[in-house]
């Protein structure tokens, strides 16, 4: 059996690598990915950070709202009071304290017409705070009796 092979070129050019133009298109290609997929993740960490923040301001507000619930009907009579608190994201380091959430509780009568309008009252809660170089605020309000959960607690420190 004899095999014969052909040195011979028949008119087609064999190509052995890409062109200078394909090279462009798929590095043009790449850089577009690479940048999508940084954006992305620069993107998904500040929305991970904005989540924080709102779900810290969220617990503060719960704490002080209960804190108000179990106080002396003597102490939620007498009026309002500032509060601060701060948190410390992973990014915070011995020199900065993190973020301050700053808050107020205003008391005031409560909007009712019934007969016993005077043994509640409204507490409105407002918290504050910058978030990069954004003002972020959260409110809750809530009604609290004279009769309320503060009859079973012996007492409460403010």
């Amino acid at each position: 059996m004899r095999i014969y092979l052909s040195t011979k070129q028949t008119g087609c050019r064999v190509r052995y690598g890409f062109t200078l133009a394909e090279v462009m298109v798929g590095v043009m290609v790449m850089g577009i990915l690479f940048v999508g997929l940084y954006l992305g993740f620069t993107q998904g960490f500040a929305i991970i950070q904005v989540a924080r923040e709102n779900l810290r301001g969220a617990q503060i507000l719960q704490e002080k709202t209960e804190t108000t619930r179990l106080l002396d009907w003597s102490r939620v009579a007498n009026g309002s009071c500032t509060f601060s608190n701060y948190f410390y994201p992973l990014a915070a380091t011995n020199a900065s304290k993190g973020i301050l959430f700053s808050g107020t509780r205003t008391i005031s009568d409560a909007p009712l017409s019934e007969s016993y309008s005077s043994d509640v009252k409204l507490v409105s809660l407002q918290l504050t705070w910058t978030s990069g170089k954004v003002q972020r605020q959260r409110t809750m309000t809530t009604l609290v009796s004279q009769y309320g959960l503060h009859n079973y607690i012996v007492s409460y420190p403010k």
